[in-house]
């Protein structure tokens, strides 16, 4: 292949796609990744299955004031991928915010950002796994779960394996797939809602639901704070856009368009489904809590809704599955190229796909697999609760990054400033604000309080590692 892209003494790459601070060994990654894929991606990057599968228990906590905390973290997360996109647009690189924490804050953080990231998503591939094989247990179960569960990660594997061109693909009609479907739920539910469904029976209910079933408050205002902790998670994954787009032609466009659009992406995906569920069906419905989306299907007569709405979740699932063996891997591949991670991430094959961080990654995802089927309560409960926090400590690192480089830019290269944070640096500093009030809140927390202290004893270790790391690198004598 062509030489490699120049590379930068902050070890961000000067030009196109994403590389660590050092040459990767190989051929380094290729611009394999389409618009249509990076436009898909950007897009589907905000609905995972935690959005099919875990709004019921945010309506049952607080009623249909969990508008307010779906609202609330959308915000946070519309500001924090406006911080990570001026950035990204400035300098596209494989390892997104951990290279720039690196540059910004220390090789410290971006060491420990980087790697609770890459933790994150290889439990995230069990989880996933697991969730797909249940799925697809119910459809034949002749074959055993952990075996389904072993196939769909195979596949995966081989998919990432093959070409991030494969991954883009796979990933494109599975995000498709999930934007067809909640538009379509949009579109339904309100034409419902209001009466004008045809071939509906039922009145119109219009916003009624909304304020009929002891108002919008519930259980009290306290309770979208509740709401907030059981819906912040779902969101993770808005930013695997500006990982992926080290790997397009243009990353500098790609991530200006990602950016610039995920406010209308919270806003109907979220927002806009979650008010569908409460306006067609009282908040406190059984239905509702078991299932919400299947709910309101067969309240508005979709046949064969409960599988209708497998087929989707399955989808979600293995979009997860598949952007999260991407995302781990290209993690990896840029640790490893900063000397934060075995050399051997950096290598790639013929067709710039880092082999060995992707085998990496997901043997551990394989590990996890194991034990979430023999030791669920114990040893994957810990990997869960010591990894469920990550996207809060996450985004925390993207706003001290932003606060830094924003400086550091503007004094080495502003023309690459095409992508600016609003209300710099006030607004930078609101969300790093709300972001510790969150973390704080989660220690008052009863299912909360776990999770976070197990993430923060997480981070501390591998914090530890990287100031150890630090200390004997600057001990050791210069060449």
């Amino acid at each position: 292949m062509g030489a490699q892209p120049p590379v930068t003494k902050d070890g961000l790459d000067s030009g196109h796609p994403g590389t660590a601070a050092s040459a990767p060994t190989g051929h380094g990654l290729q611009a394999g990744l389409k618009n249509r894929h990076l436009s898909m991606i950007a897009i589907g990057g905000v609905i995972g299955a935690g959005l099919f599968v875990g709004s019921g228990a945010g309506i049952a906590a607080a009623g249909p004031a969990i508008l307010l905390s779906y609202a609330l973290v959308g915000a946070l997360v519309v500001l924090v991928m406006r911080m990570l996109g001026e950035m990204a647009a400035a300098h596209p690189v494989s390892g997104s915010f951990s290279a720039y924490a690196d540059r910004a804050l220390g090789r410290w953080a971006g060491f420990t950002i980087g790697w609770l990231y890459w933790f994150f998503w290889v439990v995230v591939l069990a989880v996933e796994a697991t969730a797909g094989a249940g799925i697809l247990h119910g459809w034949v179960s002749a074959v055993p779960q952990w075996a389904w569960a072993l196939i769909v990660m195979f596949v995966l594997t081989a998919t990432n394996l093959f070409s991030v061109a494969s991954y883009g693909e796979f990933e494109f009609w599975f995000a498709g797939i999930k934007v067809v479907a909640i538009a379509a739920f949009v579109v339904l539910g309100g034409l419902a809602a209001f009466g004008v469904l045809p071939g509906a029976h039922d009145h119109a209910v219009g916003m009624t639901n909304l304020t009929g079933h002891h108002g919008f408050f519930p259980k009290g205002p306290g309770a979208v704070l509740t709401g907030v902790l059981l819906v912040v998670f779902s969101f993770m994954g808005s930013e695997i856009v500006t990982l992926a787009a080290g790997e397009s032609p243009d990353p500098r466009k790609a991530v200006s368009k990602a950016t610039n659009s995920v406010i209308w992406r919270i806003a109907v995906f979220y927002l806009g489904s979650i008010l569908i569920i409460v306006s067609v069906l009282p908040w406190d419905s059984p239905a509702v809590a078991k299932s919400p989306y299947v709910a309101v299907l067969d309240h508005i007569g979709i046949a064969h809704a409960g599988q209708a709405m497998n087929v989707i979740v399955l989808t979600a699932v293995l979009s997860c599955l598949n952007s999260g063996l991407y995302t781990a891997s290209r993690m990896a591949f840029s640790l490893g190229g900063r000397g934060d991670a075995p050399r051997a991430f950096t290598k790639t094959t013929s067709r710039g796909v880092p082999a060995v961080a992707i085998l990496s990654s997901v043997v551990f995802g394989f590990v996890a697999v194991f034990f979430d089927y023999a030791y669920p309560d114990s040893v994957f409960q810990f990997l869960l609760n010591s990894s469920g926090a990550v996207a809060l400590f996450v985004w925390l690192v993207i706003c001290f990054s932003q606060l830094r480089m924003r400086r550091i830019i503007e004094r080495e290269s502003p023309e690459r400033l095409t992508v600016r944070m609003w209300g710099y640096p006030y607004l930078t500093w609101a969300t790093i604000a709300l972001i510790l009030f969150v973390i704080g809140y989660m220690f008052t927390d009863s299912s909360g309080r776990d999770q976070m202290i197990m993430s923060l004893l997480a981070a501390a270790i591998v914090l530890v590692v990287a100031l150890v790391r630090d200390r004997i690198r600057k001990r050791a004598p210069q060449d």
